[in-house]
């Protein structure tokens, strides 16, 4: 991999990858006749300096920017609503996205009810909803500031009701990003919390994806490269980051995200109700959990674990092996092992248990869960 230039994947959108790819965006703009796009962040992204040399590089080049960043850690509907009067009192021309997973979710939820005003659950793709989304949308633009969900290069935005914390999941091909412009710069200055967290819910994306029961051998090879690529890297990124650690992350975070269209599993179906219930980070979720998933799901799945330990490099080439690899992994990167570490409680298991059961992520887990599963996996990582 080259890590100090910028250049071009054409999968599965337009990626500019490198070192000052960003620096790109305002003759992107201008090429397309796009002068008022509405940006869609968080209120912490919104004040760091590179965020601001993004603003000040857009108007000296005579692009006039709102910003939208009114948001939760955890997306809700309401934020998607929020964003979208923005756009209808300011009258944008397109959306920039710039932020981690939550951030990039919001923008393309606002780029799908632009033009489609029903309650935004009435696109929800596990009741059939993506045949509503018929109409044209705004011209989306996506930059990671994190190397974890990869949703700079997906097509769905996973969106949690305000008051039930079900999460709803809105998808379209016309809600993939027309560009990417994915420059590791942007992570070099994430708090080495953020870096563990979001680099630990790229590993699980690509495991999932590797073990998800959907046949799709393309996925598979890609999450494969993706698992051996956060070994490489990740640790490094975290405790001692660099250009290459970091690039090699941010690689690997959009790689399981084209994985994941082969679908995730039990380990997601632990984490989003930690997201949605207790409002925990959805990285962190997916950290803690992915050792006691993974154990889950070795049984019968033999070989597809013989293949992850070969991709970790891992001496014995087995599930177990690589289950106390991911304890290690998370030691070494200050990841808690026990959910009670981070704020759950013996009252919250019950209804964490159902939320789970109804998550949409584990129909793909290439073994089937129980509630009964989720309760006893709970305890477990208590």
């Amino acid at each position: 991999m080259i890590f100090d230039k910028v250049y071009q994947y054409n999968f599965p959108t337009i990626i500019r990858f490198g070192a000052g790819a960003v620096k790109e965006l305002p003759a992107y703009l201008q090429y397309h006749g796009l002068k008022k796009p509405l940006i869609v962040t968080d209120a912490i992204v919104a004040q760091l300096p590179f965020f601001k040399e993004i603003l000040e590089d857009l108007r000296r080049n005579s692009i006039a920017v709102e910003v939208f960043c009114d948001t939760h850690k955890n997306p809700v509907k309401s934020d998607v609503y929020k964003g979208t009067d923005v756009w209808d009192h300011t009258e944008r021309d397109s959306i920039v996205g710039i932020g981690g997973g939550a951030s990039l979710d919001i923008a393309r939820a606002i780029v799908l009810r632009i033009n489609h005003r029903e309650d935004l659950f009435k696109y929800d793709d596990l009741i059939g909803g993506d045949i509503y989304v018929t109409n044209e949308v705004p011209h989306f633009i996506a930059i990671p500031t994190t190397a974890g969900t990869g949703s700079e290069v997906g097509r769905s935005a996973i969106i949690a009701d305000d008051e039930t914390h079900q999460k709803r999941i809105l998808f379209s091909p016309k809600l993939m990003a027309k560009v990417v412009f994915a420059d590791p710069i942007l992570t070099l200055e994430l708090p080495a919390f953020v870096t563990a967290a979001t680099g630990m819910d790229a590993l699980t994306h690509n495991m999932e994806a590797f073990l998800a029961k959907n046949p799709h051998p393309i996925c598979e090879g890609i999450a494969l490269e993706g698992i051996y690529l956060i070994k490489e890297s990740l640790e490094k990124a975290t405790n001692k980051p660099d250009l290459e650690s970091r690039s090699k992350m941010m690689m690997a975070s959009m790689m399981g995200a084209i994985a994941f269209q082969k679908g995730l599993g039990v380990v997601h179906s632990l984490a989003h109700p930690l997201s949605s219930l207790l409002d925990t980070h959805h990285g962190l979720a997916n950290a803690v959990n992915i050792p006691y998933g993974m154990e889950f799901n070795i049984k019968g799945f033999e070989d597809k674990f013989r293949r992850i330990a070969r991709a970790l490099e891992l001496k014995e080439e087995t599930g177990e092996a690589v289950v106390s690899y991911l304890f290690d992994l998370n030691s070494k990167i200050n990841i808690p092992h026990k959910l009670r570490e981070i704020g759950v409680k013996d009252v919250h298991i019950e209804t964490l248990s159902d939320l789970a059961a109804a998550d949409f992520a584990h129909p793909n887990n290439p073994k089937p869960v129980t509630r009964e599963d989720f309760k006893s996996l709970y305890l477990k990582a208590l």
